[in-house]
């Protein structure tokens, strides 16, 4: 069900990292946190200590190093955290914040990063208990309370986009499935290669040609917050799109739209959400792109570039291909 869509960190959502691969916990949370661990001070580059440092810390970091490789030098345990060497600065895990050193003080400024689990397939439908009703109904009361704020050093920094001018220097307008789309141009080729898989299936698929042909418009690169946050959307980096079609067919797309018009927001159904094609969904898939419609806040338009997301979900880009 529901409960099984979005299975985050314990620090983040509620996951927990077992063997070297991140196992599924029962429990669904949104931006509860941990207080951070106090950590002995080591000498750069010494070992961990096993009986404090929690695998996701170091599972984390190495994810970063390996799925941006162009950017990031290394990954390495120092000054009692996991870091990661990003255009010469040390970003450190700091219980999911992910800080500059001269920040980590300050971790308990912000919420985590949202590392998660990400399902290869939606479970079967199952209508929420009463208990899970509740906890949703908590949880997005909360987020409305107390808007997440994370911190967003790190990816500011890996886009090279700290600000709207200097964003908006790095995006670049791309022609996908016959519209316009500004995005980052470190993912030009990525999209390209989506598009190019979803174009070969539509040859025999006249269900994906019909989608096809039904987009409206395509939202890339917009400096902006998620929606009733504090916290920086993948769109404002251009790293993030959303598709949208002509006609919804009176069906749902986005949790905080329908949330409107259905306070109980977590009953919409799969059914009466709008889902693009499975094989949309498996191309964005296998370039690194995460789909919003995996998430207990559902947004089903949505495609963000995460490759760290799949890393630490135990997968790899090329098995999905």
């Amino acid at each position: 069900m529901v409960r099984l869509i979005v299975i985050c960190f314990v620090l983040a959502a509620g996951n927990v990292f077992a063997a070297g691969k991140i196992q599924p916990s029962q429990a669904v949370a949104s931006s509860e946190t941990l207080p951070t661990m106090p950590y002995p001070e080591s000498p750069p580059g010494s070992s961990p200590p096993e009986q404090l440092i929690p695998d996701k810390a170091e599972q984390v970091m190495k994810a970063l190093a390996a799925a941006y490789s162009d950017r990031i030098a290394r990954a390495e345990f120092r000054n009692g955290d996991w870091a990661v060497l990003l255009r010469d600065t040390w970003y450190y895990y700091a219980a999911g914040r992910l800080l500059p050193e001269d920040l980590r003080d300050r971790a308990a400024d912000y919420d985590s990063q949202p590392f998660y689990n990400y399902l290869s397939e939606l479970p079967p439908w199952k209508e929420p208990s009463p208990e899970e009703a509740a906890r949703f109904r908590d949880m997005a009361n909360n987020r409305n309370r107390n808007p997440p704020k994370r911190s967003q050093h790190f990816y500011d920094a890996l886009w090279r986009a700290h600000s709207r001018d200097e964003s908006y220097q790095r995006v670049k307008s791309l022609r996908f499935l016959g519209n316009t789309v500004m995005v980052h141009y470190a993912i030009l080729e990525e999209l390209s290669l989506v598009e190019e898989r979803i174009l070969a299936e539509a040859k025999t698929d006249p269900q994906l040609r019909s989608w096809i042909n039904n987009i409206s418009t395509l939202d890339g690169w917009n400096w902006r917050s998620i929606a009733n946050t504090q916290s920086r959307s993948f769109h404002a980096y251009g790293a993030a799109i959303d598709i949208l079609p002509k006609s919804l067919g009176g069906k749902e797309t986005y949790w905080l739209w329908a949330a409107r018009r259905k306070p109980d927001w977590w009953n919409i159904s799969y059914n009466q959400r709008f889902h693009p094609p499975a094989a949309v969904i498996r191309a964005f898939e296998a370039y690194g792109f995460v789909w919003g419609g995996k998430w207990l806040f559902f947004d089903t338009m949505h495609f963000e570039y995460r490759p760290e997301i799949f890393i630490l979900s135990g997968k790899t880009l090329s098995d999905l291909r």
